[in-house]
């Protein structure tokens, strides 16, 4: 638990950090938020959701802070993927034949299996559970982490994440004939099967959770290349895919890595603006900030309208102190994408540093209105309420960034505070009975 804690201090000026802590023995989860990731993983998904006939603007690639690799899919709407998994991926090829298989779990209704009280990630209890229950995947302890999250029955392995045989043959076929329908090269799928060679062959405990969850077999492997092998090498990369997995890749690994790693490769990168943004995040992390906001700034001179990278340099001021400059920086990404809930959570969070609380209200809700999910914009909104004596609706966001990070007990009790003090069946009256509903569901 240090560890993640130290993690989540040193991410905190950049990527939003929500943690989940399931029941002991399992682990934390930490969720990484970040807009410019990912719009970046949306861009690269888009082709491959249309042809697995979802919708694009429907479902969430969601990134979880952990080393060991994985992706899974809990409801129709989010494919998880573990950041040790998409820093391991060296093409997008690689990446986007990873979302295709687990687009085919979903258009392939292998989630009939899961309980459904777990199968909406999109509300804020709904991920919490879902995060939690991947806690305990992560430890080994599936069945206790999801008892707390989830008042389930049996473990988290079979229930929510393990997939028969024949689903992953299912899948293997769906995510190839979606690859080929979006124009690319399906062979990636192969790259990533390279990975995981071996892993059939050693305990349990020792595989990666994609090992042990996604059926392993050498006939599965021969089946995939003699699938993919009419079409690769004839695809190659569009530049739109080269780019957008660089700038997801690269982001997140300057902050993973050591500043001085990043340092030593960004100048290599073959996108110039890429390499400056991840030169700023490099220079911000040994709190230089003279040569972090120049890089940035000639990042954002390639792209000038770019809103992520005004975004990331309001993150770079913000957390220097600056709130002003911040707030400029944050105001200028809003212009470039008014309906972006990271980057209005992000603006939303400088007017609170600023005393700004009415303001604040205004865009903080917005945001919360487009993804329920952001843990600090929950935060940030019960200050905001608080400061302007809404009490009320102080304790029920509260109440729902509890039971986004799985603590439940706490959640019910702000949820019967919230509901105490809002008006009987009023909106937010409402959002709390759903808290107390969940909370009930889990206390089972």
């Amino acid at each position: 638990m240090r560890q993640i804690r130290q993690f989540s201090a040193l991410m905190a000026f950049a990527l939003t950090v929500t943690v989940v802590c399931a029941a002991q023995p399992a682990r934390a989860v930490t969720l990484l938020r970040d807009p410019g990731i990912e719009y970046a993983l949306g861009q690269l998904a888009a082709p491959i959701l249309q042809a697995a006939g979802l919708n694009p603007t429907r479902t969430d690639i969601l990134i979880i802070d952990e080393r060991k690799l994985n992706a899974f899919v809990v409801d129709r709407d989010t494919i998880f993927i573990n950041s040790g998994l998409l820093l391991k991926m060296e093409t997008p090829q690689m990446l986007q034949s990873v979302i295709a298989h687990e687009a085919a779990h979903i258009a392939n209704g292998h989630l009939v299996r899961r309980p459904q009280n777990i199968r909406n990630a999109r509300t804020a209890a709904g991920l919490g559970m879902a995060l939690a229950a991947a806690a305990g995947a992560v430890s080994g302890s599936g069945a206790a982490a999801l008892g707390i999250a989830a008042g389930a029955q049996g473990t988290a392995q079979r229930l929510l994440f393990s997939h028969t045989r024949a689903e992953e043959s299912s899948a293997d076929n769906a995510a190839v004939a979606y690859m080929v329908r979006a124009g690319r090269d399906p062979s990636g799928a192969v790259a990533v099967m390279d990975i995981f060679r071996g892993q059939e062959a050693l305990s349990a405990a020792r595989q990666d959770p994609y090992a042990r969850t996604h059926p392993m077999s050498a006939d599965r492997v021969r089946v995939l290349q003699r699938l993919t092998a009419a079409y690769a090498g004839k695809t190659p990369a569009s530049n739109a895919d080269l780019y957008w997995f660089a700038r997801a890749k690269g982001k997140l690994s300057a902050f993973q890595r050591s500043p001085k790693w990043t340092l030593n490769r960004a100048a290599r990168e073959g996108f110039a603006d890429v390499g400056l943004m991840q030169q700023a995040v490099a220079w911000h992390r040994q709190s230089n900030l003279r040569k972090s906001i120049a890089a940035m700034d000639r990042a954002i001179a390639a792209r000038p309208n770019d809103p992520f990278y005004h975004e990331l340099r309001g993150q770079i001021l913000m957390e220097s102190r600056q709130f002003d400059a911040a707030i400029n920086a944050y105001a200028r990404a809003v212009n470039l994408a008014p309906d972006n809930a990271l980057i209005l959570g992000s603006y939303g969070r400088a007017l609170v540093a600023q005393g700004q609380y009415g303001k604040a209200l205004q865009v903080l809700e917005k945001a919360r209105g487009r993804d329920g999910r952001d843990a600090r914009v929950m935060r940030d909104l019960a200050v905001a309420y608080a400061r302007g004596g809404q009490n009320g609706m102080a304790s029920l966001v509260t109440a729902e960034r509890y039971a986004m990070q799985g603590r439940m007990e706490d959640a019910q009790l702000h949820a019967q505070r919230a509901s105490g003090l809002l008006p009987n069946g009023s909106g937010g009256w409402q959002r709390a009975q759903d808290v107390l509903s969940a909370a009930k569901t889990a206390g089972r």
